[in-house]
Parts: C-alpha cells; sequence; structure tokens
C-alpha cells in the first residue's frame, strides 16, 4: 500500500517547509506527537496545539472543533506516532497548514523508521560524529586525548541523541554533534592563524563545553519529545559540565598509563583547571550565565566560536523558514531580532 502511486509524497517536515506555498499541495509526513493543549478562541470556542515533530524539526499543527479530525486529534497522547496527509499549504501569519487532512497511527515498524531519522541528515550527523572522533584521536596532550576519549567511550551514544539547544540554535536531536563539529574545524582553522592558541585544549574545551546538555536537553532512546531534567532544571548545564569532567577525570587517573604522566609539563591539575575554566566561562556574560569571564586566549577563542556557530545556525534556520518580505529580504524570527537578509552571492572565477 505505502509503494501505491495514487499516495502523495512522504516528506520530512524540512522538506515540507522548503515546499509549501500559498497553493495547496498534497503530502504526507511521519511524526511524534510532543505536545498537545486545548486552548478557546475569542469566541469561546476549543481548539487544539499540537506540537508535531521528527528527527530534524517541529511544527505546531492548529485543530478547530470544526475539523472532521477534531475528536482524533483531541485522543492523541504525547508520544504517539501518526501519519498526517493532507492538502498543505503555507498561509503566511500562521505559517504551514494542512487542508483536508487524514491521519492514521504508526506501525511499531513504521515507527523505528522515522526514529531512525531522515538518511540524508543521519549521515551528516554521522560524518560529524567520525571527525569529532578524529579530531579527539589527533589531540597531542595524553591527558586531554585519554579524558576526552573515555567521554565519547562512555557517553557516546547519550551524546549523539542531544539538542545544543532547546530552541535556539540546533534544536533536534543530534544537534549537539553537529554544533561540536563544525566548532572543531572553527577551532583548528583559528588556531591555525594564531599559532599561539593550545590547540589541544581549545579542541577539548569544543568537546566539553555544552556536555552537561547531556543531562538538560537529551532526548530519549524512543522519542523526539525532549523532557525536562531535574538536573538540568536545578543546576544547569554549565555546573553538570564541571562536575562530569572532574569525575571523568578521576577516572582518567584510575588507569595504569596515567603513571607516565606524573613527570609532565605543564602538571596534570593545571591543564585539569584551565580545561574547567573554558567550561565555566563559555557563555562569555555574567548575565547569559557564565560564572566567570574568560580569562585565557583559548577561553576567549572558545566563546566566539560558539557564538559564531550558533548565530551561523540561527541565520540558516532563518532562509529556511522565514516568511519573504521582498526579494532577498525576510521575516524576523526568535531569537534574532533582525530582517535577514539573502547572503551576496560568491563569484565563481573562470578558468
Amino acid at each position: 500500500m505505502e509503494d501505491s502511486h495514487d499516495l502523495p509524497d512522504l516528506l520530512t517536515l524540512t522538506q515540507l517547509r522548503q515546499v509549501a506555498g500559498p497553493s495547496p499541495q498534497p503530502y504526507r509526513v511521519r511524526v511524534q506527537v510532543d505536545q498537545r493543549s486545548e486552548k478557546q478562541t475569542a469566541g469561546g470556542a476549543p481548539f487544539l496545539e499540537i506540537k508535531l515533530a521528527d528527527a530534524g524539526d517541529s511544527m505546531v499543527w492548529r485543530v478547530f472543533d470544526n475539523n472532521p479530525l477534531f475528536a482524533e486529534a483531541r485522543a492523541l497522547q504525547r508520544g504517539q506516532f501518526v501519519e498526517l496527509t493532507a492538502q498543505w499549504i503555507d498561509t503566511g501569519k500562521y505559517g504551514i497548514e494542512p487542508r483536508q487532512p487524514q491521519m492514521r497511527l504508526l506501525s511499531e515498524e513504521e515507527k523505528l523508521l522515522v526514529l531512525g531519522g531522515d538518511p540524508d541528515l543521519a549521515s551528516r550527523q554521522q560524518v560529524d560524529f567520525n571527525d569529532i572522533t578524529s579530531f579527539v584521536e589527533a589531540i597531542h596532550d595524553p591527558r586531554l586525548r585519554c579524558l576526552s576519549s573515555l567521554f565519547l567511550e562512555k557517553h557516546g551514544e547519550r551524546f549523539r541523541r542531544t539538542a545544543a539547544a532547546r530552541e535556539n540554535h540546533h534544536a533536534r536531536r543530534g544537534g549537539l554533534v553537529e554544533h561540536v563539529a563544525q566548532m572543531m574545524r572553527c577551532a583548528v582553522a583559528i588556531s591555525g592563524v594564531y599559532p599561539h592558541l593550545n590547540q589541544d585544549l581549545l579542541i577539548a574545551g569544543v568537546l566539553f563545553h555544552d556536555c552537561g546538555k547531556l543531562w538538560e536537553n537529551v532526548y530519549p532512546e524512543n522519542s523526539f519529545a525532549m523532557p525536562y531534567q531535574l538536573h538540568g532544571e536545578m543546576l544547569g548545564h554549565i555546573t553538570l559540565g564541571l562536575e562530569l569532567v572532574n569525575k571523568l577525570w578521576r577516572d582518567m587517573h584510575d588507569r595504569p598509563e596515567a603513571a607516565e604522566w606524573t613527570m609532565l609539563e605543564p602538571a596534570s591539575d593545571l591543564v585539569r583547571l584551565h580545561l574547567l575554566h573554558l567550561i565555566a566561562s563559555h557563555h562569555g556574560q555574567y548575565e547569559f550565565g557564565s560564572p566567570v569571564l574568560p580569562k585565557t586566549p583559548e577561553a576567549l577563542a572558545l566563546h566566539h566560536v560558539d557564538n559564531i556557530d550558533a548565530k551561523m545556525e540561527m541565520m540558516r534556520r532563518g532562509y529556511e523558514t522565514s516568511k519573504e518580505l521582498a526579494p532577498g529580504i525576510f521575516e524576523r524570527f526568535r531569537p534574532l531580532n533582525i530582517h535577514v537578509v539573502a547572503p551576496l552571492t560568491r563569484v565563481v572565477p573562470t578558468e
């Protein structure tokens, strides 16, 4: 049945955003119910706001009481997987909406395919994770290399299903891997321009700067609905990151090879202190949550590399999701309070 030519194309939410326009077009999406809330219109009529999510994106589906699916949608529970077939239209003000929708629950086999994610996204994230592993293996300082390898060994699976944020940037399953990999590439490039930087420390700082988010922004193994974690709420990812690095550092020094590091310079405890400083200061300002300001070249570089990659991702999302107000000018979107403008096309040199 799924191979029938009569069925509309099956798209991810990201693909749907790219093709939806002012004229209705038939498509299918397979998504998980992230949240469902019941509200009232100004006239007192009930309607539903249902947040739908897949591996790479999310959207809100508003279901009014005159919709034939209102009762079915009202019965949906958080965590359920559905296929939604509809005539999709970009309304502008309220975003993408399904017209004449049909809905069905997914089978267990179909759920697994959805959890596997968009193949293109999964492939890119695998490349990113491989690059992170390669950067770690290239660290010369044996303590930082061992610490980083131990993190990937113990927490790699959890790392791969953690988001870099809840909303602002890389807010998707595996988003932290994408963020860290790109930051590492940027850090290596900056180290080439400023050779006095300790590249080993900077790469380790990139890996660990958001490691506390493994207990703040992690997705369950079988869901795209990010739960709230008590540790994340009460301590925050910077505090959790400092605690994790100290725990891994103690575990690392129980290994036989640690005996060979006693005569290394700089001393191991100083290396650990500098790494902890990178984690503590990476937000750059007190008002943004840093308990301390960047006080070393590596800490300053890490803060700006982090900010650059986050802002580049925000702009990419703006081009992808915002309404075009005029040629090359896009509507404001959170968290950037600006009209983003299309970038200048590069000149391709002729032979």
